[in-house]
């Protein structure tokens, strides 16, 4: 399966990377737990590289794959997204008050009733803590990739991923103690602002300052400031696909041994979340194709729902339970899952994108 409609596989300007897209994804996930095992050495000192729980070496990577989106923001068309509240309500609905509840209720199922022979009940709740806090952290940097590879309208894509960030910091606390049952849950402010800085202030200051420079200069030259975007970023966009197969390189280098010492374990994780994962996207998607919204907006509403803020959920789970707990493992192994999980869940909104009224 492919992350394009067969269509938009033979237009112009889909380069190899892109055409082939879930092919290399699976190459990479071979490559980097060979390399992890092989190693491992290496990808330690690359996992060390990190500050606040952000690794840096994956945080430039992402940066690769979320500036050509930046480029295509339209910034006069931001004041008429309140025009069109549909895409933020489904977001919001999704993201805060299905989402975290669903994966509490998939964590709970499965750990204390169907793997219960297979699982100490100790681990079972770290990993069901593991699974909460990824449900309570909506994602703020890889949904670009996602909005990007379903063509997504930017302006808006960006407003989703903002207004998420802006409630996450009142939110995050209060959703994760209440299906915890703790009342110490201290946010990881340095990881939270780092991201977000990282993922989505930096490059959208670059992409602005970018998209001025070519505007500016096409007028100039007497060409359109749109097709000029458009040239520039088709153009910057096969770098970014490579970002995206790097990252998914060192993700699964960082965890190769876990995954081979561990891999029935890691399979019994990732099956609650793989479920959450569709799940979601199912609900969120229905919505927004009963609601008559544009694809170009409920493909990324559907897939904002569905992605994780890993790095978040990752710090929260090590100061909580520590390093080598079963929480932190399962905000690992959602880290795993979520890039082929999400490439499947582009191809399809890709596929059905009839489905839905053009912008």
């Amino acid at each position: 399966m492919t992350t394009e409609t067969p269509e938009e596989l033979t237009a112009p300007g889909i380069g190899f990377f892109e055409k082939w897209l879930t092919v290399w994804v699976a190459l990479c996930i071979v490559v980097g737990i060979s390399l992890g095992n092989l190693m491992p050495g290496a990808f330690e000192v690359l996992a060390g590289w990190e500050y606040a729980s952000v690794n840096l070496v994956v945080a430039v990577l992402i940066w690769a794959m979320v500036y050509p989106m930046m480029v295509a923001v339209d910034f006069a068309s931001l004041r008429h997204i309140g025009d069109r509240p549909k895409g933020l309500i489904v977001t919001i609905v999704v993201n805060w008050l299905i989402k975290p509840f669903t994966m509490a209720a998939l964590g709970v199922l499965f750990f204390e009733y169907l793997f219960a022979d297979w699982i100490e009940p100790k681990d079972a709740q770290e990993y069901i803590a593991g699974l909460i806090l990824l449900g309570a952290a909506p994602c703020t940097a890889m949904v670009f990739v996602w909005s990007q590879l379903t063509r997504g309208d930017p302006a808006y894509t960006l407003v989703q991923v903002s207004v998420n960030d802006v409630i996450m910091v009142f939110a995050f606390a209060p959703i994760v103690a209440f299906l915890l049952g703790v009342t110490d849950i201290t946010v990881p402010w340095e990881t939270l602002w780092l991201s977000v800085g990282l993922y989505v202030v930096i490059p959208l200051v670059a992409g602005a300052l970018t998209r001025r420079w070519i505007v500016s200069h096409s007028n100039r030259d007497g060409g359109g400031g749109d097709v000029a975007v458009s040239r520039f970023t088709d153009a910057v966009k096969p770098y970014s696909v490579m970002g995206l197969l790097a990252t998914v390189v060192l993700l699964f280098g960082f965890q190769g041994q876990v995954i081979l010492d561990r891999p029935v374990l890691i399979g019994l994780i990732a099956v609650p979340l793989v479920l959450q994962s569709y799940g979601i996207f199912v609900v969120a998607y229905v919505a927004a194709w009963a609601w008559r919204i544009p694809f170009n907006v409920a493909a990324p509403c559907a897939l904002i729902g569905t992605s994780n803020f890993f790095e978040l959920a990752v710090a929260v789970a090590i100061s909580l339970f520590g390093l080598d707990s079963g929480a932190a493992l399962a905000t690992v192994v959602g880290v795993l899952v979520e890039v082929p999980v999400m490439l499947s869940l582009v191809a399809l909104a890709n596929r059905t994108r009839g489905l839905f009224p053009a912008a």
